[in-house]
């Protein structure tokens, strides 16, 4: 969404996610230490999410209000830069609030740990499949089916334009950080009831692949991205499984992020556009 409104990569999405996940991290032990979490595990749970997304809209507000903003109109090369330094900034502002060590969220439910259906799914993973559907659909319809959704259309096709047919470029810019935050924090707190834990740079591998995603799928492609998400997913699960355990190489669960990396570079090589192709803006196509 970043990229199709502004035309480059917000490398500093990761740690909005980060932030997301750090937020729920103390709300979810404060209601744990109340006796909340496990009386009420889903009051619980919409409760610190509900505070991540806060936290994550507000941080990725700001980010666009005082980072990016400024360079909306110098060279692309600049504010892709400027967000590997707010990516930095940010882990080292964590690591001041929260100290260096990995933070833990208080116990999962019982069926949260056991495992369901015939495929024998932990109940975690069911939670974020869902969440993550139900996620990708409002989404869908928020950018397909709403006025502001046509307004971030509109101003990622063509800025000038949209403006000149009375759309508040500036305000539409901010919704789509909102946004973008919004989901950040809700991925956040899916993070950190599935793996326990979080740390200052927890947002940092997860931020890249998001970015691989992107590129798989196809940049400014929000169906492209789901796909290239799933894509990358299957490939450094199975991957090194069928490909580098049969050659007797050892260790091969390590190998993952590597096998997510060398199919990036496999589509770059063989479909630079992605699957589904890339959505270039007006100005980016002339």
């Amino acid at each position: 969404m970043v990229y199709g409104v502004l035309g480059f990569i917000n490398f500093a999405h990761g740690e909005v996610f980060m932030m997301g996940a750090m937020t729920g991290m103390i709300t979810s032990n404060k209601l744990a230490d109340a006796g909340l979490w496990d009386s009420n595990f889903i009051g619980s749970l919409a409760l610190v999410m509900f505070g991540s997304i806060l936290v994550s809209m507000f941080l990725a507000v700001v980010m666009e209000r005082l980072a990016y903003r400024p360079l909306r109109g110098a060279p692309r090369l600049i504010p892709l830069i400027t967000s590997i330094g707010v990516s930095f900034f940010i882990q080292n502002m964590s690591i001041v609030l929260f100290g260096p060590a990995s933070k833990s969220y208080p116990r999962r439910p019982d069926w949260l740990r056991d495992k369901h259906t015939f495929l024998e799914i932990e109940g975690a993973r069911i939670m974020v499949i869902v969440a993550a559907a139900v996620s990708m659909i409002a989404l869908w319809y928020l950018v397909e089916r709403t006025k502001v959704g046509k307004a971030m259309r509109a101003v990622a096709e063509d800025s000038e334009i949209a403006a000149l047919m009375g759309i508040d470029v500036n305000k539409t810019i901010v919704k789509v950080f909102a946004v973008g935050g919004a989901f950040a924090g809700m991925a956040g707190i899916l993070w950190g009831v599935l793996f326990g834990s979080v740390i200052h740079n927890t947002g940092f591998l997860p931020g890249i692949k998001a970015f691989s995603a992107a590129v798989v799928g196809g940049i400014g492609n929000l169906g492209g991205a789901m796909v290239g998400g799933l894509f990358i997913g299957i490939a450094e699960s199975v991957g090194p499984l069928l490909v580098l355990e049969p050659l007797g190489v050892s260790g091969v669960s390590q190998l993952r992020d590597a096998v997510a990396f060398a199919m990036l570079i496999a589509v770059l090589l063989l479909r630079p556009s992605g699957i589904f192709g890339e959505r270039l803006r007006a100005e980016d196509r002339t």
